[in-house]
């Protein structure tokens, strides 16, 4: 039983390996991620905070406050609310996804606001108007915009992608109109799902944004900017402000992943994870390894079904080997014995003798 159990493990490792190397790969446009790494140092989970109340990773600040179990809320549903979380290290990797599910609620009522942002810039932790943060930023800003200042063609809750340059000031007055570089309405604001938004950035490629709000999994694309190029090492952040009208804005997980990405022109992948389920077949990034790679895998299989049958077999042939030894034990000492507990005595030591390989110690 312990050889199949074995057996049966290694045989799920085995296709779940192959499995996860496809799961792995997501095609963005020209370019394809193979495969991503978790950034622990940008992530962030409940309980948020260690037994010195801090993290290690991220600091929090102004009316920003911790439930453990639930979410780190920048700012109740209360007028006149400020509040900032920022990550402690700056984010080294050039191509990356960050996934972060938040929540914004509040009375049902048509006044509410003003929103909350997230930050990719070279300043951290800078209070200022624009959402909590500074103005004039150097970097992106993507903003959950839930409140218009201004007559508008679209329609509020809106997400807007803005990038900074140091010296551009926010337009409060439009609400960022003209100066974005991507936005899309999508009404975010007490769902009954997770609401979730994704960036995925490729150094010099392009920046993708989609959100999640009507179903679970269901991610609608918001935005796409092609060519773009942000500030070498940002530091992530999160902030949200209300003013005289107010919601509840809450972050309640980060998830950062450092993305390795080809290109389908490249001559080789040299990302591409060196295993030995690898196939050197000419044709690999046409896909002409495939079944060469999936007849390898299953040979390999086969021959560990065939060990695994073997070492089986011969577990029972010792068993029984060890079974007819000790009734030997038993037959001569219960023939010379005098008496039936004598008998049974020398019946426990021939047995001794029987797992010693019948020599005496």
């Amino acid at each position: 039983m312990g050889s199949l159990a074995l057996l049966l493990s290694f045989s799920s490792l085995l296709f779940g390996v192959a499995q996860a190397a496809v799961d792995d790969k997501t095609k963005l446009g020209n370019d394809t991620i193979d495969r991503t790494l978790t950034l622990r140092t940008h992530s962030l989970y409940a309980p948020y905070i260690d037994q010195d109340l801090q993290n290690r990773w991220w600091d929090f600040g102004a009316d920003a406050y911790v439930n453990t179990n639930k979410y780190i809320r920048l700012t109740r549903n209360r007028p006149s609310q400020m509040g900032w979380l920022w990550s402690r290290l700056a984010l080294t990797a050039s191509n990356f996804i960050i996934e972060v599910e938040f929540k914004v609620s509040g009375d049902p009522s048509h006044l509410y606001g003003d929103g909350l942002a997230i930050w990719l810039t070279k300043d951290r932790a800078v209070e200022g108007p624009v959402f909590g943060s500074k103005d004039q930023f150097t970097g992106l800003g993507i903003f959950l915009d839930t409140y218009a200042n201004d007559k508008h063609t679209y329609s509020f809750p809106r997400i807007v992608g803005i990038l900074g340059d140091g010296n551009k000031k926010y337009d409060f007055g439009r609400d960022g109109d003209g100066q974005e570089i991507g936005a899309c309405s999508a009404n975010f604001r007490r769902t009954n799902v997770a609401t979730k938004i994704k960036l995925t950035y490729v150094k010099d490629s392009f920046l993708d944004v989609k959100i999640q709000y009507k179903a679970w999994d269901d991610w609608s694309p918001c935005f796409r900017v092609e060519k773009i190029s942000l500030p070498t090492n940002p530091f992530l952040g999160f902030s949200a402000m209300t003013g005289d009208v107010s919601d509840a804005h809450d972050i309640i997980t980060v998830n950062a992943y450092s993305a390795i990405v080809s290109k389908p022109d490249d001559p080789r992948n040299k990302h591409k994870k060196s295993s030995i389920f690898a196939s050197a077949h000419p044709d690999a990034a046409k896909g002409g390894s495939t079944w060469l790679g999936f007849f390898f895998k299953l040979a390999l299989l086969g021959g560990v079904c065939a060990g695994g049958y073997y070492g089986w077999q011969e577990y029972q042939r010792r068993k029984r080997y060890s079974g007819f030894g000790g009734g030997m034990g038993m037959g001569l000492s219960g023939g010379g014995g005098g008496g039936g507990g004598y008998g049974m005595r020398s019946a426990g030591v021939g047995g001794g003798f029987n797992d010693y390989g019948g020599k005496r110690y």
